[in-house]
Protein backbone atom coordinates (compact mmCIF):
# COMPACT_ATOMS: atom_id res chain seq x y z
CA UNK A 1 0.00 0.00 0.00
CA UNK A 2 1.26 3.27 -1.09
CA UNK A 3 1.27 6.57 1.62
CA UNK A 4 -1.06 7.77 -0.50
CA UNK A 5 -3.34 4.82 -0.27
CA UNK A 6 -3.06 4.72 3.24
CA UNK A 7 -3.60 8.39 3.58
CA UNK A 8 -7.01 7.96 1.63
CA UNK A 9 -8.04 5.23 4.05
CA UNK A 10 -7.02 7.45 6.78
CA UNK A 11 -9.43 10.31 5.24
CA UNK A 12 -12.35 7.52 5.26
CA UNK A 13 -11.63 6.14 8.20
CA UNK A 14 -11.66 9.98 9.51
CA UNK A 15 -14.68 10.44 7.83
CA UNK A 16 -16.54 8.25 9.42
CA UNK A 17 -15.38 8.77 12.99
CA UNK A 18 -16.62 12.81 12.70
CA UNK A 19 -19.86 11.92 11.17
CA UNK A 20 -20.47 9.27 14.30
CA UNK A 21 -19.17 12.46 16.80
CA UNK A 22 -21.49 14.77 14.77
CA UNK A 23 -17.99 16.90 14.26
CA UNK A 24 -19.52 18.92 11.44
CA UNK A 25 -16.43 21.61 11.11
CA UNK A 26 -13.95 18.49 10.42
CA UNK A 27 -16.50 17.33 7.78
CA UNK A 28 -15.87 20.37 6.14
CA UNK A 29 -12.33 20.32 6.52
CA UNK A 30 -12.21 17.22 4.64
CA UNK A 31 -13.90 18.50 0.98
CA UNK A 32 -12.76 21.03 -1.40
CA UNK A 33 -14.64 24.48 -1.66
CA UNK A 34 -16.21 23.45 -4.86
CA UNK A 35 -17.21 19.66 -3.72
CA UNK A 36 -19.86 18.39 -5.50
CA UNK A 37 -22.46 15.52 -4.07
CA UNK A 38 -24.59 14.26 -6.09
CA UNK A 39 -27.15 11.51 -4.42
CA UNK A 40 -30.49 9.48 -5.52
CA UNK A 41 -33.58 11.80 -5.98
CA UNK A 42 -31.59 15.16 -5.14
CA UNK A 43 -30.24 17.49 -7.66
CA UNK A 44 -26.21 18.20 -7.38
CA UNK A 45 -25.72 19.93 -4.34
CA UNK A 46 -21.96 21.68 -2.70
CA UNK A 47 -20.61 22.81 0.53
CA UNK A 48 -22.85 25.51 1.61
CA UNK A 49 -26.01 23.17 1.58
CA UNK A 50 -24.22 20.47 3.07
CA UNK A 51 -23.52 22.34 5.78
CA UNK A 52 -27.30 23.00 6.02
CA UNK A 53 -27.93 19.94 5.65
CA UNK A 54 -25.89 18.70 8.66
CA UNK A 55 -27.54 22.25 11.16
CA UNK A 56 -31.15 20.72 10.44
CA UNK A 57 -29.72 17.63 11.16
CA UNK A 58 -28.31 18.12 14.97
CA UNK A 59 -30.15 15.70 16.91
CA UNK A 60 -29.67 12.96 14.70
CA UNK A 61 -26.95 10.10 15.75
CA UNK A 62 -25.35 8.42 13.13
CA UNK A 63 -23.76 5.16 12.85
CA UNK A 64 -21.48 4.16 9.50
CA UNK A 65 -19.15 1.99 7.79
CA UNK A 66 -17.42 2.06 4.80
CA UNK A 67 -15.66 -0.36 2.65
CA UNK A 68 -13.16 0.57 0.38
CA UNK A 69 -13.02 -1.81 -2.91
CA UNK A 70 -10.61 0.28 -4.67
CA UNK A 71 -8.34 3.35 -4.42
CA UNK A 72 -6.58 4.63 -7.66
CA UNK A 73 -4.66 7.28 -7.22
CA UNK A 74 -3.20 9.68 -10.70
CA UNK A 75 -0.50 12.23 -8.87
CA UNK A 76 -2.70 14.91 -6.98
CA UNK A 77 -6.38 13.28 -7.82
CA UNK A 78 -7.71 10.01 -6.85
CA UNK A 79 -10.50 8.07 -6.96
CA UNK A 80 -12.15 5.32 -4.36
CA UNK A 81 -15.25 3.09 -5.10
CA UNK A 82 -16.46 2.08 -1.83
CA UNK A 83 -19.42 0.30 0.19
CA UNK A 84 -21.40 2.36 2.97
CA UNK A 85 -23.81 1.07 5.37
CA UNK A 86 -25.38 3.75 7.81
CA UNK A 87 -27.88 3.75 10.55
CA UNK A 88 -29.50 7.21 11.27
CA UNK A 89 -31.69 7.43 14.65
CA UNK A 90 -33.42 10.43 15.17
CA UNK A 91 -34.21 10.74 19.31
CA UNK A 92 -37.37 8.14 20.02
CA UNK A 93 -37.18 6.72 16.85
CA UNK A 94 -36.16 3.17 15.18
CA UNK A 95 -32.77 3.41 13.01
CA UNK A 96 -33.28 4.18 9.29
CA UNK A 97 -30.80 1.45 7.58
CA UNK A 98 -29.31 2.97 4.36
CA UNK A 99 -26.75 1.02 2.09
CA UNK A 100 -24.99 0.97 -0.99
CA UNK A 101 -22.37 2.27 -3.30
CA UNK A 102 -19.81 5.24 -3.63
CA UNK A 103 -17.56 6.73 -5.91
CA UNK A 104 -15.74 9.31 -4.56
CA UNK A 105 -13.06 11.50 -6.86
CA UNK A 106 -10.54 13.25 -4.24
CA UNK A 107 -8.05 16.27 -4.74
CA UNK A 108 -4.69 16.22 -2.94
CA UNK A 109 -4.14 19.80 -1.91
CA UNK A 110 -0.96 21.78 -1.63
CA UNK A 111 -0.77 21.07 2.06
CA UNK A 112 -0.67 17.35 1.28
CA UNK A 113 -4.22 16.62 2.60
CA UNK A 114 -6.49 14.39 0.43
CA UNK A 115 -10.43 16.16 0.21
CA UNK A 116 -13.47 14.93 -0.99
CA UNK A 117 -13.97 17.42 -4.38
CA UNK A 118 -17.10 15.15 -6.16
CA UNK A 119 -18.95 12.62 -4.56
CA UNK A 120 -21.43 9.82 -6.32
CA UNK A 121 -22.93 8.08 -3.25
CA UNK A 122 -25.91 6.05 -4.33
CA UNK A 123 -26.90 4.60 -0.99
CA UNK A 124 -30.33 4.37 -0.67
CA UNK A 125 -33.03 2.61 1.95
CA UNK A 126 -33.37 -0.78 2.95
Amino acid sequence: MTDDERDIRGLIDAWIAASKARDFAALLEMMTDDVVFMTPGRAPFGKDEFAADIERMQGLAVDARADVLEIETFGARAFVRSRIEVALTEPGEAPRRMSGYAMSVLRKGDDGRWRFARDANLVMSE
